[in-house]
């Protein structure tokens, strides 16, 4: 398969590293002219230096732009007012350990909110603003960045599994909202991956424990995740695969779809 994204704009959030930034080169290799996203101008510059310098044939451009914010949103799509590729994959977890109800008791109302307005409110913002665009030229791709979690809730993070469902809600509403016009929607769902938030936790409880990172991410998988058919953490590149694949011409039979890159650890066949 020869996946050619070289007439193509991509949006991809949150994409200065881990999955986003996976995402991200994926497309650039694929041809697409990407523009990434992230908080600040400092983290954005860094990440282009590094991609400029591994992909030189690419263009690739970036925007600073907090998209957990209306007004966010709306810096970032005054810079980038048209897209044919957009990858809602902007988010975070608050992590925590789980003893009992007492623990889920006391998640506040503050994260509850902040992680809706970045996790979910970020896709529906740009969404609003980017599909009728590819609506009215006849082809487009919108994908959300979801999780394992949106089906198998963590308890240790109900608030962040929450939002990762309500994604595949939005995702599977505006698909259909979209059908027939050559636009497609769609959610992937990773699993353990070694993007940034989960690896760095991963390198803390490394450190805390005299183990190595492998050792750690072993630990995390058989307590949390033993139905894991791979046994390992998923590379953002892996992920960032199935999402290139998601936004190709390739796919204009996928639409509406729960794309799965969890390794096996959901289970269940459909």
């Amino acid at each position: 398969m020869q996946i050619d994204l070289s007439r193509r704009t991509a949006v991809v959030t949150g994409s200065t590293a881990g999955i986003g930034r996976g995402a991200a080169e994926g497309l650039a290799r694929a041809g697409a002219s990407v523009i990434i996203n992230g908080r600040t101008q400092a983290r954005v510059d860094e990440a282009l230096q590094q991609m400029r310098a591994a992909l030189p044939q690419a263009t690739i451009s970036g925007i600073a732009a907090d998209l957990a914010t209306a007004e966010g949103v709306n810096t970032f799509i005054a810079q980038a007012p048209d897209a044919d590729i957009l990858v809602n994959n902007v988010g975070t977890a608050f992590l925590r350990d789980y003893n009992g109800i007492e623990d889920i008791a006391a998640i506040p109302d503050e994260d509850w909110l902040a992680l809706f307005q970045l996790n979910v409110m970020s896709g529906v913002r740009l969404s609003r603003h980017y599909l009728p665009r590819m609506v009215g030229k006849g082809w487009g791709r919108v994908v959300f960045v979801s999780s394992e979690s949106a089906v198998n809730i963590p308890m240790e993070m109900l608030d962040y599994g929450t939002t990762k469902t309500a994604q595949l809600a939005v995702s599977r509403g505006l698909a259909e909202a979209v059908a027939g016009t050559g636009v497609t929607v769609n959610a992937v769902l990773p699993g353990p991956t070694r993007s940034e938030i989960l690896g760095n936790y991963m390198a803390k409880q490394a450190e805390d424990n005299g183990i190595t990172v492998e050792e750690a991410e072993q630990g995390f998988l058989q307590a949390l995740r033993p139905t894991s058919l791979i046994q390992r953490f998923a590379t953002v590149e892996e992920v960032g695969n199935m999402i290139v694949y998601a936004c190709s011409e390739q796919a204009s039979a996928t639409s509406g779809a729960a794309l799965r890159v969890d390794g096996g650890v959901v289970r269940f066949v459909a």
